[in-house]
């Protein structure tokens, strides 16, 4: 029997970029009229996944989202100063105890879903791991586990973070003044502009040569707060160019759900969705920790330990009164640490858990392997978690 056809499926690309563009100028206008942060990044990414939903969805050209991530790392910069490596001196031993708990924690996660076979095979030891979704799904298939499930539960993740950060950074610190009207065209001064975007493409072409992990984001963001804290450029992003930044990054993450995806995850939603707020439940008695111990700002710490993604949470805390630097230096080194070794933890786990008759022969190809499937992952990275 042949398929029933998607409402939006008949229609051509360019009607569903303009249907993509329209329904996410719609609804982020509806949550700024609420006045959620982060509503440029959240409005995109619920349209996208409605537009997928109802199969009309479209490819996002890498060059778009590497721009965005680009953009995103220098607005970062701009707000960044030496203070963040003094930050990290000063902190390090808090930084690697959140984020090991973290990491354990979405292990211990993972391992009991495992174990009451909730998923199949190890697919839940993969799919909780706190970041770095595209390594993850890759080494989850070279693995053995359903990458397919993997993507959903690292893709859920990912949104849901965005979503509750939006709101607790909305209703955690109480009522705002009335916001004045955004000026979304201002006029440009011509050389801070420029030196703006050649700080984002160098920036953005050096990660991307090098292979640095998450480069196109983080060397714009390195790069440009040395620059700009050096007193040698300014950084000038207008407000147009932010949105288009934000509605990039929004319809990566919206555009994910496919619906093969959705349909072959249903069966375990609601335990996937129960193990993902666990984990943020955990990232929110650290951040408490953070709170009463140390005292730090209660949304900078519920933000600095949100179990990813990095851009989203990087958009969050730009958009709202918190220590951004304390935000951004937390989270771009449980990013690199997950990124780095999360697959080898994950890795370990799901080899001590799953019975040694039942290993496939995937599972047991030569670390040689698994390092260059991680080697090609990380060349490609495509997404911060």
């Amino acid at each position: 029997m042949p398929r029933a056809k998607l409402p939006l499926e008949p229609l051509p690309p360019p009607l569903r970029w303009l249907a993509l563009i329209a329904g996410s100028t719609l609804v982020a206008a509806a949550l700024m009229g609420v006045r959620l942060p982060a509503a440029l990044l959240l409005g995109p990414m619920l349209a996208a996944i409605a537009l997928e939903a109802g199969g009309g969805g479209v490819h996002l050209p890498r060059a778009l989202l590497y721009g965005a991530q680009a953009v995103i790392g220098c607005l970062i910069a701009r707000a960044l100063t030496p203070e963040i490596l003094a930050v990290f001196e000063q902190r390090w031993p808090i930084f690697l105890g959140v984020i090991a708990a973290v990491v354990g924690a979405a292990s211990l996660i993972g391992a009991v879903m495992t174990r009451w076979r909730i998923l199949p095979g190890t697919t839940a030891v993969w799919g909780m791991a706190p970041g770095a979704a595209s390594a993850i799904v890759f080494m989850a298939g070279e693995f053995g586990a359903d990458t397919r499930l993997v993507a959903f539960m690292q893709y859920l993740r990912v949104v849901l973070v965005a979503l509750f950060a939006t709101v607790v950074a909305r209703f955690w610190v109480g009522p705002h003044p009335p916001a004045a009207a955004v000026a979304w065209f201002p006029p440009l001064h011509a050389l801070p502009f420029a030196q703006t975007l050649a700080i984002a493409l160098a920036g953005g072409i050096i990660g991307r040569v090098a292979r640095v992990p998450a480069g196109v984001f983080l060397v714009p963001m390195v790069l440009g707060a040395l620059l700009h804290s050096g007193g040698l450029v300014q950084l000038e992003l207008p407000p147009w160019l932010l949105a288009a930044s934000y509605a990039c990054v929004g319809w990566s993450i919206g555009l994910g759900f496919t619906r093969d995806i959705l349909a072959h995850a249903l069966r375990a939603l609601p335990q996937t969705l129960a193990a993902i707020i666990t984990l943020m439940l955990f990232a929110g008695g650290l951040a408490l920790i953070l709170v009463r111990t140390f005292g730090v700002d209660p949304l900078t710490a519920y933000l600095a330990t949100s179990p990813g993604g990095v851009d989203s949470i990087a958009i969050v805390a730009a958009s709202s009164r918190v220590d951004l630097s304390f935000v951004m230096a937390l989270q771009t080194v449980r990013f690199l640490f997950v990124l780095l070794a999360g697959p080898a933890v994950s890795r370990l786990v799901a080899a001590r858990l799953e019975p040694r008759a039942a290993r496939t022969a995937a599972q047991r190809a030569p670390a040689a392997r698994m390092d260059a499937t991680l080697a090609q992952v990380r060349e490609d990275e495509g997404e911060l978690d």
